[in-house]
C-alpha cells in the first residue's frame, strides 16, 4: 500500500470539489460560450432539484462514441448526480437546441472505459482522479464509485 507523506499507509486523498462564488461566475461565462457553440464538445445540463423542484444548470462535457453518449461526474457525488438519479431525466442544451433525455447509471466495469475516454478529452478535472489517462482501463473501474457515469438516452 502506498505511503502518505506523513508516513501513514493509504492513497492520497483527492481534492474536494467546492462550488463557490468564483466557480458559479465561471460556470456562467462558460455557459454563455457553450450556448454560442464556442465549446464544441460541451453542453449545458439541466436537472430538476429533487427537493426544490427548481431547474439547476451546469456545464458538462459528455463522452461521445459510436453514436452513444455518456455523462461523467468528474467532481463526484454533486447535486446534478443526485437529481439525475432521482428523476432519471436530464435536459441538454447547446446553441438553440434543447434535448430531453433519460439517463441510466453504469456499473464500474461498464463505466471504466468511459472514464478513461473522459480524461483523454478534458483537462481541469484530471486532478480529481487517481487514475491517469495513460493507465489501463482496469484502473478506472475503481474510480466509478467516486465518479458516476450515466448513459444518455434521447427521449422521443
Amino acid at each position: 500500500m502506498p505511503q502518505r507523506p506523513d508516513g501513514t499507509e493509504g492513497a492520497e486523498p483527492l481534492p474536494t470539489f467546492r462550488t463557490g462564488r468564483g466557480r458559479r461566475a465561471m460556470d456562467s461565462v462558460v455557459g454563455l460560450l457553450i450556448r454560442r457553440r464556442l465549446f464544441p464538445r460541451s453542453y449545458m445540463l439541466t436537472t430538476t432539484g429533487r427537493r426544490t423542484s427548481q431547474p439547476l444548470t451546469h456545464p458538462v462535457t459528455p463522452v461521445e462514441r459510436d453514436g452513444r453518449r455518456w455523462l461523467v461526474s468528474p467532481y463526484g457525488q454533486v447535486s446534478w448526480v443526485h437529481n439525475a438519479r432521482a428523476s432519471g431525466r436530464v435536459t441538454l442544451q447547446r446553441g438553440g437546441r434543447t434535448e430531453d433525455c433519460a439517463v441510466r447509471e453504469l456499473g464500474p466495469d461498464e463505466a471504466a472505459p468511459v472514464l478513461k475516454e473522459y480524461l483523454a478529452i478534458t483537462g481541469p478535472p484530471r486532478r480529481y482522479f487517481r487514475a491517469d489517462k495513460s493507465d489501463p482501463v482496469e484502473a478506472f473501474a475503481a474510480e466509478a464509485a467516486e465518479h458516476p457515469v450515466f448513459e444518455i438516452v434521447p427521449i422521443g
